[in-house]
């Protein structure tokens, strides 16, 4: 083995191909794209360059700066909710429910293997409000309060999605978690109770701090996922009520392919692309400093 992986020929022979592939399927309209945000046009109309107009355009498109407000304050809320309520859970899993949690974890775990349109459909009978009122606003009217209309309002919106998408994803991130907890050894945790540590205690100063790596790996799996966010958009809302729930994925597909603006679309893909690497580079610079802290 150790011969054939030192020959050169017998190495490019065995990955050669797949490289070609990931090459042409990924690399190849990675360029494309990129290229495509120096112009104008599309297919049918022809391409024009433009230079940095687009870069331009879209520090100075209103719809634009929307969709990157809603986008961040949807990741960056959504991504606390999903590691907090799937830590928690973890917790749960392991310390409360132990053995008896299989049949929990798969119960909470459903959600995320149901297709984006059903759940998109469920929640949005819950929150109906005409033509007949659904069961959340039944419930308001029931004990005396004004049903309100949970789509045509642009906070209550963005919460319905927030809720959605935290009830679809947070077994995930719970079977996500636990895995990291439960690989602890049982001698440390029990060496700390004997010490006196338990509860909140317990989980902040041995806990935490042990599972951080497979937390860390949580955060960024969950901030990249949800600053990409399209499918549950726009099967719940589309967008709406106006532009006030578009996220960037949103607003790039409806630019590339409804307004027929190539150049301009791969702009807005580029940026969300910018974004989450950096939101990736500050997640891993501020767990590197917390690491070397506590190292000290």
């Amino acid at each position: 083995m150790e011969r054939l992986l030192g020959n050169p020929r017998a190495v490019l022979v065995l990955l050669g191909p797949a490289l070609l592939v990931y090459s042409l399927v990924m690399l190849v309209p990675i360029v494309w794209s990129l290229v495509y945000t120096v112009y104008e046009g599309n297919a049918v109309s022809g391409f024009e360059f433009v230079g940095i107009d687009n870069f331009v355009r879209f520090f100075n498109d209103p719809t634009a700066l929307e969709a990157v407000g809603f986008t961040l304050r949807y990741a960056l809320i959504l991504t606390v909710l999903q590691v907090v309520v799937g830590y928690a859970l973890a917790l749960l899993y392991v310390f409360y429910l132990k053995k008896a949690s299989s049949l929990v974890r798969t119960l909470v775990f459903f959600p995320v293997i149901l297709p984006t349109v059903a759940v998109a459909l469920l929640f949005r009978r819950f929150f109906e409000a005409a033509p007949t009122e659904g069961p959340i606003n039944s419930i308001m009217q029931f004990v005396g309060l004004n049903t309100f209309d949970w789509f045509g309002q642009p906070d209550a919106s963005f919460w319905v999605i927030l809720m959605m998408d935290l009830w679809r994803s947070m077994g995930f991130y719970a079977v996500l978690l636990y895995a990291g907890v439960v690989e602890i050894p049982e001698d440390i945790i029990e060496s700390a109770r004997i010490d006196g540590a338990a509860g909140w205690r317990l989980v902040r100063h041995i806990i935490l701090p042990l599972s951080l790596p497979v937390l860390l790996s949580a955060t960024i799996f969950s901030i990249n996922g949800t600053l990409k966010v399209f499918d549950s958009v726009v099967a719940l809302t589309n967008g709406g009520p106006g532009t006030s729930t578009t996220p960037l994925t949103v607003y790039m597909f409806q630019t590339s392919f409804s307004f027929g603006q190539y150049g301009y679309g791969s702009t807005v893909a580029l940026m969300l692309t910018v974004m989450c690497l950096l939101v990736t580079i500050f997640i891993f610079r501020a767990s590197r400093r917390d690491l070397t802290r506590n190292d000290k």
